[in-house]
């Protein structure tokens, strides 16, 4: 759970009537997105107005932000009733490089982030570059902010305003639902609250803010290019909406990449059990990976990989008892046991960009020195303008909340039933602590019919999936795409032998011209086919320039270590060693 963007922390004060949220977060990407990306403020580049672009039932594309181009498409709320209440999607696209008149050209890859509830928009607005560096120039880069997400409306909102949202203390991605106080029972409390907020909130839209209602947009989508067949590739809970548009459209398949999967019957059941069944590899991939570096490259370093993972322990039993007082120039606050907590386990998401600061960090707790941590958590405050906002133009968690409690079975209110739920995942891995927040989420959420696609996740499609999984992704597990792939007649699982939550959290330049090959010419790779990343967390591959959490520019040139590579494949190279230093 890409991804796509992750952990919110935000103080507000009424300055005027709306206040505008200027940093905002993947959760998705792939889960989550999960990516950590910033809204820039300028009134030109990333700062686009969207109420002035008319929704049409037809693709009118707009020049916005830089090199792209957005529209809005009308489509019905409920699919099953076209003639009644409308959505409008917000689309954008990076122009293939070919005119659409050419030969070469070979029309929209329609892309997902992750989340649920990420922005296709943020993804391809700051990343479609890169994406287009990957699948080559032939391809229009299009992705969508899912129907209630970010600038897609109507938008899932439960809060009058951003800041009493913000005062609230709701969270985009995953927070920690265990304290000492009251246990789980302050979380249960607080997700009554806002599942009575949404009731209060619901104007008859909200039903219709799921995966079943999204897979038939995507085919309007399609259908709206002058295209009969989707080529797509989703990350993360992407994957989740790829198979669903696949079982139920199954002859609409021209090409469908899956990256990062979840199991989709553990999903739409909102059980989350099967997600972190590769985590501890991950994590151990830390402390091996750190002991192999040396004191040089990893400053967490100790004789022995049990010794580094004991000195992480010794961390988190001194911030039980002892909080860490934190004011640096970015703020204030307490680096505690939930940050650090939280902190780790975002880093299993990113590696290559995350392990090197993370070691840093944790050093300089075990010295009493929480500051690095405080910086690498530190969302910065909201800020109030009294200029005229583009209000729909960031991601809230409601929408993340809509569409995992929409989507799956309705959970029981009770707290002993969370409690139960809770015990019982906790036997099953340590980070229960932030994992059960997911299923949490739906906790007293308005009951609707469960009326809409939920499965089985099985077809002959139109032309065979492509599945990718790392052997070490923290919250979709290999395992997963090897079950889903079962359902779908010739799918292939493609595996990246590496840490990290989908595979361009590591630089694998064989998985990326796996992946090219299928989206240009439909070739699978052979069946069990492995993939190695290149270099390692603590010894990533240079030349791609970037900037650490203290905003320090760590590569100084754009020169790929592989100096005997040329052309297209040195595009792609580039292209996946600088997203994988992306923060999620």
């Amino acid at each position: 759970m890409d991804l796509q963007k992750w952990h919110w922390r935000v103080s507000a004060t009424f300055c005027c009537l709306l206040a505008v949220l200027l940093a905002i977060r993947y959760t998705s990407f792939l889960s989550s997105a999960n990516e950590r990306l910033w809204i820039k403020s300028s009134l030109t580049g990333n700062n686009f107005s969207w109420e002035k672009l008319s929704p049409s039932k037809e693709l009118k594309w707009t020049d916005c932000y830089t090199g792209r181009q957005c529209a809005r498409l009308i489509v019905p709320l409920n699919h099953s009733d076209p003639e009644g209440r409308k959505a409008a999607i917000a689309l954008i696209r990076k122009p293939a490089a070919v005119p659409t008149t050419s030969p070469l050209y070979r029309g929209p890859i329609l892309f997902n982030p992750g989340g649920p509830g990420g922005s296709g928009v943020d993804f391809v607005r700051d990343r479609g570059d890169l994406l287009s560096a990957i699948v080559g120039p032939s391809f229009d880069v299009v992705s969508f902010d899912p129907r209630g997400v970010s600038r897609s409306t109507p938008r899932a909102s439960f809060f009058k305003t951003d800041t009493d949202r913000s005062l609230f203390g709701i969270e985009l991605g995953l927070s920690f639902v265990n304290n000492s106080l009251e246990g789980v029972a302050r979380s249960w409390a607080r997700a009554q609250v806002v599942g009575k907020l949404a009731a209060e909130t619901d104007d008859g839209y909200l039903r219709h803010i799921n995966t079943d209602q999204t897979a038939h947009d995507m085919l309007r989508i399609v259908e709206a290019h002058g295209r009969s067949k989707i080529q797509y590739w989703g990350f993360s809970y992407g994957s989740v909406l790829g198979a669903t548009f696949a079982a139920m459209f199954p002859d609409k398949i021209e090409r469908l990449i899956v990256d990062g999967v979840i199991d989709a019957e553990n999903y739409y059941e909102v059980l989350w059990t099967k997600n972190l069944l590769d985590v501890d590899e991950a994590m151990d991939s830390f402390f091996r990976g750190c002991h192999s570096a040396g004191p040089d490259k990893c400053d967490f370093w100790a004789p022995s990989a049990n010794d580094i993972r004991k000195k992480l322990t010794n961390i988190y039993d001194n911030l039980k008892s002892r909080p860490i007082p934190i004011n640096t120039k970015k703020g204030y606050g307490l680096v505690d046991y939930a940050m650090v907590r939280e902190l780790v386990f975002r880093s299993l998401y990113s590696p290559y960009a995350s392990f090197k600061p993370l070691a840093s960090a944790l050093e300089a707790i075990s010295a009493g020195n929480g500051s690095l941590a405080f910086d690498m958590a530190f969302i910065p405050p909201n800020k109030c303008s009294c200029d005229p906002p583009d209000g729909s133009s960031h991601n809230v968690a409601d929408a993340q909340n809509a569409l995992v409690c929409n989507d799956g079975v309705d959970v029981p209110e009770d707290l002993a039933s969370f409690e139960e739920y809770f015990e019982s995942l906790s036997r099953d891995t340590v980070w229960s602590e932030i994992w059960a927040s997911v299923r949490l989420s739906c906790v007293g959420w308005p009951k609707f019919p469960k009326d809409h696609f939920q499965g089985p996740f099985v077809a002959n499609t139109s032309h065979p999936i492509l599945f990718v999984g790392n052997t070490a992704d923290p919250v979709t597990p290999l395992w997963a795409a090897k079950k889903m792939s079962e359902g779908f007649k010739g799918s292939v699982v493609l595996t990246q032998n590496s840490v990290g939550h989908c595979t361009i959290s590591g630089p694998s330049l064989c998985t990326q011209k796996h992946i090219r090959e299928y989206l240009v010419s439909g070739t699978l790779p052979n069946p069990g086919t492995v993939c190695e990343a290149i270099g390692t967390p603590f010894s990533p591959p240079t030349g791609i320039p970037y900037e650490d959490y203290s905003g320090q520019k760590v590569f100084d040139s754009k020169v790929s270590e592989q100096s005997d590579l040329q052309g297209t494949d040195k595009e792609i190279l580039d292209a996946v060693i600088e997203f994988s230093q992306v923060y999620f």
